[in-house]
């Protein structure tokens, strides 16, 4: 299989062969390395400002409000331009993003953590600014990264694996970075500098990473001699997709909740176990044993998706991890059986999360299906809009919330605060996970029989 570099014309043939072992592992790699950066400001970020730079928790929340959204906005241009590329050189449409914007993506990270000396509204101006641009180069790392897997085969089970191992790298990240970032920075006298230090430290790790992935998967384009137009990146053209896309909008709404969820359980831990348990350097070992337990879920993965399909799999996830969340807040905050509770509840997410890149993969041939114009890019630029909401979402009301609960930093909290954080971090998502099933068990109808009959479709057609 060839990929031509004439001005107009990418030549390609549909695949679904199968994937070396290698060439998987370097997969999940990628999302490994993209972990090293956006778990930071996931688990981090928000104790940054509040506790280090001196944000209130309110203005702290409004930060990733506004930060997200614009990220959202921005990603299905980015998506949209990449796809209208004319020229794709020898090294593919999306792997170039990943050598070189991994790189910049390192440098914004830190700088992010960065606290100048300034007045609160030079703070606050600097920390909106320094987290929009990081949401720029994010787009044009990740979008990318998540459009290669289905740039590199239509095999179900080859797809289904890929998301397996692109969920342990996600997961192996955020074990990583929950584990030993708090513990590195507990060891600095100045916080102010301990964080961009150990920051850094990590987004050189994310930039490995990403190199392994860049240099050992191989893209496989899944069109067969599609000419380039000459259109524009328009909001029609965009919104084309989007509207046109069924399965899409579906994902994107699960998303929303799944997410948010996800997100938002990441940032008030360590508040959980500072306050709640009295100690911060719990977070460490606490996430050694909920986040190394959803594990389980990625093993499980391929098993589960083979006995009862995509849905029925991501279903059954979303419900043991709405459970295991409302028995953990009614039980006492103990460390013990929180951390259990809080293991079983990971497990249960970790695989909708997994299966979720599979159901990307899926609507992107189903764009090609319905319009005949295969747009990679776009259509997870356009899933990943869903994403930055949830994030926004998860970061404003972790802030927000933690305002109205009467939280103030670095002091004993009261009574009320502490149920109030122990709330937030456990029955948001317990409900945001509950409306995700709901929409993926009324509203997904592309199963993994009906996509099957598309792919066939499709290679008919080439």
């Amino acid at each position: 299989m060839e990929i031509s570099t004439d001005k107009q014309t990418e030549t390609v043939v549909a695949t679904d062969e199968k994937l070396s072992l290698k060439e998987k592992i370097s997969y999940g790699f990628g999302d490994f390395g993209n972990g090293f950066m956006f778990d930071l400001g996931q688990l981090y970020l928000l104790k940054f400002f509040t506790d280090v730079a001196g944000i209130p928790a309110a203005a702290a929340g409004g930060i990733f409000l506004v930060s997200k959204l614009f990220a959202a906005v921005v990603d299905p241009i980015v998506g949209t331009s990449i796809d209208y590329r004319k020229r794709i050189g020898p090294k593919g449409k999306f792997r170039p993003y990943l050598l070189y914007g991994s790189i910049v993506l390192a440098i914004l990270t830190v700088l992010t953590f960065i606290s100048p000396n300034l007045s609160p509204t030079g703070k606050l101006i600097y920390a909106y600014a320094s987290y929009m641009i990081w949401g720029l180069g994010y787009s044009f790392v990740n979008i990318p990264y998540g459009s290669l897997g289905a740039a590199m085969t239509q095999n179900a089970v080859e797809r289904t694996s890929l998301a397996s191992f692109r969920q342990a790298g996600s997961l192996g990240a955020l074990f990583v970075t929950s584990i030993v970032v708090i513990p590195l920075i507990v060891r600095f006298d100045n916080p102010v500098i301990a964080y961009p230090v150990v920051m850094g430290l990590m987004s050189m790790l994310g930039v490995l990473f990403f190199y392994i992935c860049y240099r050992n998967c191989k893209e496989r384009i899944i069109v067969k001699d599609q000419k380039y137009k000459e259109e524009k990146v328009t909001i029609k053209a965009i919104s084309r997709t989007f509207f046109t896309n069924k399965p899409l909008l579906t994902l994107i709404l699960m998303t929303v909740f799944t997410i948010s969820a996800y997100n938002l359980k990441s940032a008030m831990l360590v508040y959980f176990a500072q306050y709640n348990l009295g100690n911060a350097e719990l977070m460490a070992s606490m996430n050694f044993i909920i986040i190394g337990s959803s594990f389980v879920g990625v093993l499980m993965l391929p098993k589960l998706v083979k006995m009862f399909g995509k849905k029925k799999t991501a279903i059954l996830g979303l419900g043991v991890s709405v459970v295991a969340d409302i028995i953990n807040f009614t039980m006492p905050s103990n460390v013990f059986l929180f951390t259990i509770l809080a293991s079983i509840a990971f497990i249960g997410i970790s695989i909708p999360n997994g299966v979720t890149w599979a159901f990307v993969s899926d609507a992107i041939d189903y764009g090609e299906w319905s319009t005949g114009e295969r747009k990679e890019g776009t259509v997870y630029s356009l899933f990943n809009f869903s994403r930055k909401l949830a994030q926004s979402l998860s970061g404003f009301l972790s802030g927000i919330g933690l305002s109205i609960v009467g939280y103030v930093p670095n002091v004993a909290q009261k009574a009320g605060t502490l149920l109030g954080i122990k709330a937030i971090l456990l029955l948001y998502p317990a409900v945001a996970l509950s409306l995700a099933m709901l929409v993926l068990g009324y509203l997904y109808r592309l199963t993994d029989k009906k996509h099957a009959e598309m792919v066939a479709d499709l290679n008919s057609r080439s």
